[in-house]
């Protein structure tokens, strides 16, 4: 969720050889979460040096543990950099209707440039401006989701940085910590295309690992449960790419998962932390701070995000975590995995 363009392919090679929101004197406003006014009073308030205060709207899909990470991480490049800056956060709470309104506001708000984090936001935030500078962030494939012309020269007032997590490596860790598993839940929020996109990555990545696959989707948070249960005796292990909606509801998937005792890979870390299992993952918090470094060479620099392409985190940011509790409840040893 640093260093440069790659083609999504290098990305996730590179990471399989590594192997290994709120402030800057911010503001909330409308819809903005609890979360986002309790970081925005600790994250400081730099001026800078050239005595210009920046207007910069942030528009955040969801709540949950990745995209506030990158929320903070962008904030805190800001800061890092010395700008003063008035951060009006706003929170669509998972709806993607919210989404069109809040950016809308944004827009008419004149700022000086806006964040959208997770693609369904940049979706409506792009289709709002083509004049004022756009950053997205937590976004798989911009140029997949119709949000550039190219990752590699957006051309056009978007860019930002990707998240997109190796796949192919997340399933490779499947198998090796499931070494029995036959049969592989995908799944995601049919909504969302970033995850459709990774989802299908999943599915060739079991076919080449010799596994089966299928597909189980939601179009709300509300039919998580009913999804996962669905999954019951039919799947021997469960694999969530970095989509929101699960994110954010995570905890419903571990519920029903590791009480039907069925190990759950995840996208990115947060969703261990919420009971996954395991996940070889980006740090968001570092793909946030990408972000703001891009901000800062806009909005100091002059620089146009037209000619600015889609940054990727360098390998050292791939991780991996295992959620110790989880593997105990499910009565898996992940002792030597890495």
């Amino acid at each position: 969720m640093k260093n440069g363009v790659k083609k999504m392919s290098a990305v996730i090679l590179s990471c399989f050889m590594a192997a290994g929101l709120f402030g800057c004197g911010g503001t909330a406003s409308g819809t903005t979460t609890k979360a986002a006014q309790a970081n925005a009073q600790t994250a400081g308030t730099a001026k800078s040096a050239s005595g210009k205060k920046y207007k910069i709207g942030v528009l955040q899909l969801v709540q949950h543990t990745a995209l506030d990470a990158s929320n903070k991480g962008f904030v805190a490049a800001l800061n890092d950099a010395g700008l003063d800056c008035d951060i009006d956060q706003q929170n669509a709470g998972g709806d993607q209707s919210a989404c069109q309104t809040i950016a809308t506001k944004l827009v008419n708000d004149k700022d000086d440039l806006i964040l959208a984090i997770a693609t369904p936001a940049a979706q409506a935030v792009a289709g709002a401006t083509t004049t004022i500078p756009v950053l997205i962030t937590a976004v798989t494939d911009p140029a997949g989701s119709k949000l550039v012309k190219s990752n590699e020269k957006p051309d056009c007032n978007v860019t930002g940085t990707s998240d997109l997590t190796p796949v192919k490596e997340q399933i490779a860790l499947l198998k090796k910590i499931l070494p029995k598993a036959k049969k592989v839940g995908i799944l995601y929020c049919s909504a969302e295309s970033n995850s459709s996109i990774q989802a299908k990555m999943a599915a060739d990545a079991c076919k080449a690992d010799g596994l089966e696959s299928k597909d189980y989707t939601v179009s709300s948070s509300n039919e998580i449960q009913q999804v996962v249960e669905s999954m019951v005796g039919k799947v021997d292990a469960i694999y969530a790419p970095t989509d929101n909606v699960i994110a954010a509801g995570m905890t419903t998937v571990s519920m029903v998962a590791n009480e039907k005792k069925i190990p759950v890979i995840c996208g990115e870390s947060g969703m261990v932390d919420n009971g996954g299992l395991a996940t070889y993952g980006i740090d968001y918090y570092q793909l946030g701070y990408l972000c703001g470094q891009q901000a800062v060479k806009i909005l100091t620099k002059g620089m146009k995000p037209a000619e600015m392409p889609i940054e990727y985190l360098s390998a050292d940011k791939c991780t991996f975590k295992v959620n110790e509790q989880t593997a105990k409840t499910l009565g898996i040893d992940v002792t030597g995995i890495k």
